[in-house]
């Protein structure tokens, strides 16, 4: 299944890296290291949330995003969306979801449409996330240059995400997320 969006792929090339060894503000430490649902948070910051797909196909992982869970090579269905609140773009997300998880029950996955993988996984009482790990993304990343396409108030600061795991019925897949210009988890 190929849907694309002229953005498609936006990617995260990015130094990801464990939380402990990064100075970050109280509220974007507790936003990065939230370990539930970010769909469920974010609708709760907002009276309208949707999801907006940029685009989903299958390609090899890359070794920039491989970890012991997914290999280099490995067939994955990329899926990349943005999260709106409000009409207003707070995330970027990246989901590699191998193809060999697609299988039984998780073949779903592969046909969300617009909504929420993150809705969809917190659904699951086995669900399993492994360790975060964050990133900085700065003004000449891929991230910064959609935040840019996308009109957002930009500045001179630093574009945070985080990326784990999830393993369902010993299924791994992986999501990373980026908070855009003027996220509610940059706010005071």
């Amino acid at each position: 299944m190929t849907t694309e969006h002229s953005l498609f792929p936006v990617q995260m090339n990015a130094n990801w890296q464990a939380p402990e060894s990064v100075k970050l503000t109280n509220r974007l430490r507790d936003w990065l290291l939230d370990p539930s649902s970010l769909t469920a948070r974010l609708k709760s910051h907002s009276q309208h949330f949707r999801v907006e797909v940029l685009g989903q196909k299958i390609e090899a992982c890359s070794a920039a995003e491989a970890n012991t869970d997914i290999i280099t090579g490995e067939q994955v269905l990329v899926r990349e969306v943005l999260l709106y609140c409000d009409e207003i773009a707070q995330v970027f997300a990246r989901s590699l979801l191998p193809l060999s998880s697609l299988t039984g029950a998780q073949q779903q996955l592969a046909h969300l449409g617009t909504q929420s993988l993150g809705q969809v996984l917190f659904n699951h009482p086995d669900l399993q996330r492994k360790k975060i790990e964050i990133a900085a993304f700065e003004q000449d990343s891929s991230v910064a240059n959609l935040a840019s396409y996308l009109a957002l108030q930009t500045s001179e600061e630093t574009l945070w995400g985080r990326r784990s795991v999830f393993v369902l019925d010993k299924k791994p897949l992986m999501v990373a997320e980026v908070f855009l210009p003027g996220a509610v988890a940059y706010q005071k």
